[in-house]
């Protein structure tokens, strides 16, 4: 029916039963599992589903997942960032600024910026949850792109920086919160207006 050999086929279902999503058994055959016993660290299961999810409610679910671990992440990372780890964020941050009008160059800077910070927290656990906004933030940010608020979130993602830079956890997690609070409502308002216009 898919056009595609056993062979194939089988390759494919041993993939998505790594993943999570399904569950094959002789006899009973191949049932989708609840999506609780998903993989939602493999970075294949949260670009599917963003495909296939309501836009509103799947930027929710990344907002709260940001706000319980991305402050933690950054009072860690300015307690534990080697010279590496700066240099990378320095980097990302210089790409920001750099990016000027082009929200694609912008786009890039801030997803690699994110995920630098989770990489300077030299915690393995940490990793995998920067790689996952490494995808799922992308869309989040090409919204957040088309606002009018960059140079104030330019100056919140340098306050960050510093806070690292300079080895101040607690201000390094303040600084997140705000980025955080104020990422958020400018995504509701620039949906909100988004939404007016149609």
């Amino acid at each position: 029916m898919l056009g595609v050999s056993r062979t194939a086929m089988r390759e494919a279902i041993r993939g998505l039963i790594a993943k999570g999503l399904i569950d094959s058994k002789p006899r009973l055959g191949t049932r989708v599992r609840d999506p609780q016993y998903w993989n939602h660290l493999d970075p294949d299961v949260p670009r599917w589903r963003l495909e296939a999810a309501e836009t509103e409610d799947y930027l929710r679910k990344v907002f709260e997942l940001r706000n319980a671990t991305e402050p933690a992440a950054s009072a860690i990372a300015a307690e534990n960032a080697d010279a590496a780890d700066k240099s990378r964020l320095e980097a990302a941050f210089q790409a920001m600024v750099d990016a000027g009008a082009d929200n694609v160059l912008l786009v890039e800077g801030d997803l690699a910026f994110h995920k630098s910070i989770y990489l300077a927290t030299h915690n393995e656990f940490f990793w995998p949850i920067g790689q996952l906004f490494s995808l799922t933030l992308r869309e989040m940010f090409r919204i957040a792109a088309l606002g009018s608020h960059r140079p104030r979130a330019v100056v919140e993602h340098r306050d960050v920086l510093r806070a690292i830079l300079e080895g101040k956890p607690e201000l390094a997690r303040a600084a997140s919160r705000i980025l955080l609070d104020n990422a958020a409502a400018d995504v509701r308002r620039i949906r909100g207006s988004a939404a007016d216009a149609v």
